[in-house]
């Protein structure tokens, strides 16, 4: 039994320390001791009293906490989205600033239903491509789970809900035909991103792979190319971004083909001329998804700078001066995702087995 400071008994497992605070003791199932101190007698034995009747009851649990869906994102994304990529954390930002906040964010987590998820995707269905749909179905039903983990929620809301749009299917993706290959690579010839283009269609680089794209990843001696890295300019913020590459299958070492090989000697033979913009001095840090350890690209040392303003090519911008190539050539217009497409179209129809291609890619 444990005594007041008077010498009054309090009961098994509850006392009083010199301090003046209260402790409550007991012993879960495994029998561990658990211990918690309070500023009265009251609190200490409310708390043992739970505590026994969790033990009792295991299938009861504590009564969530009031939180409204805005609150509960923001310490979602910013505590528990840990490991992923920096694209997947900002889809899931956007998707929730632009489609579930407007729709959810005021109303409280447990007042959340299927009918109020529902009204989210119904609400995109005229202005949204499905593959937004999609996305914005994946951060509900990720946020919602993590909730109901925590015990903030006893229901997933997302229980029952569908979107009916179709997505567009990988394959769905435009592949170049080889006469649309070759219209556009001979337009591409009178580009100052031709080299770009057709290191894409020898390798099968994604854009922000070949953005991000240093010296130190070829070797020149073995004729190969290292995936470890990419590079984006994030627009609203108004600077590039390292990271590392979309996935732990995407660290990769790719063959150089003749006609890469000869276009990446070519810029190393050109480099000394190259102009060079004061933004090549910054290095940039970010984590290898491999190691967990902080990894740095040296912007000096990227393959493809921009010949007019001496920096790296945005993004956006070879969709745009692609689009305009396209009306050149004379064929439908498609974007950069389109070219490493074509690639593995092209590889497979060389007679490449699709496991070798799955790795290259």
């Amino acid at each position: 039994m444990g005594k007041s400071l008077k010498g009054k008994e309090l009961g098994k497992g509850i006392g009083q320390r010199k301090d003046g605070l209260y402790y409550a003791r007991c012993t879960d199932k495994a029998g561990r001791r658990l211990e918690k101190c309070f500023q009265n007698l009251r609190d200490a034995q409310n708390w043992q009293k739970e505590q026994l009747y969790h033990q009792l009851y295991p299938s009861v649990k504590p009564k969530p906490v009031p939180m409204t869906v805005n609150a509960w994102e923001t310490f979602w994304r910013e505590n528990l989205l840990t490991g992923l990529a920096a694209n997947t954390i900002r889809n899931y930002r956007e998707r929730y600033e632009k489609n579930v906040k407007p729709v959810l964010g005021d109303m409280l987590l447990t007042d959340v239903k299927p009918m109020h998820c529902k009204k989210v995707l119904l609400s995109m269905d005229a202005d949204y491509a499905g593959s937004t749909i999609r996305q914005t179905y994946i951060t509900m039903g990720t946020m919602f789970k993590a909730a109901k983990m925590n015990d903030l929620i006893a229901k997933h809301p997302m229980d029952g809900v569908r979107f009916t749009k179709p997505v567009r299917a990988v394959d769905d993706i435009k592949c170049l035909t080889t006469d649309e290959q070759q219209k556009f690579m001979e337009a591409a010839k009178r580009s100052h991103n031709y080299n770009q283009y057709a290191l894409i269609l020898e390798t099968g680089l994604r854009t922000g792979e070949m953005i991000g794209l240093t010296w130190d990843a070829i070797d020149f001696q073995n004729r190969t190319l290292t995936v470890n890295k990419t590079l984006e300019y994030r627009h609203k913020q108004h600077f590039w971004r390292a990271g590392p590459p979309k996935t732990q299958q995407s660290y990769r070492t790719v063959p150089l083909t003749d006609r890469a090989y000869e276009i990446l000697k070519e810029i190393r033979d050109k480099r000394p001329w190259q102009k060079e913009s004061p933004l090549l001095s910054q290095t940039l840090e970010y984590i290898d998804r491999r190691t967990g350890a902080i990894s740095r690209l040296v912007m000096r040392d990227l393959v493809f700078i921009n010949w007019r303003t001496g920096e790296p090519a945005k993004n956006s911008s070879y969709d745009t001066h692609l689009y305009k190539l396209c009306d050149e050539a004379g064929i439908e217009k498609f974007c950069m995702h389109a070219l490493r497409h074509t690639y593995a179209t092209r590889a497979i129809e060389s007679g490449m087995q699709p496991k070798v291609l799955q790795k290259l890619l």
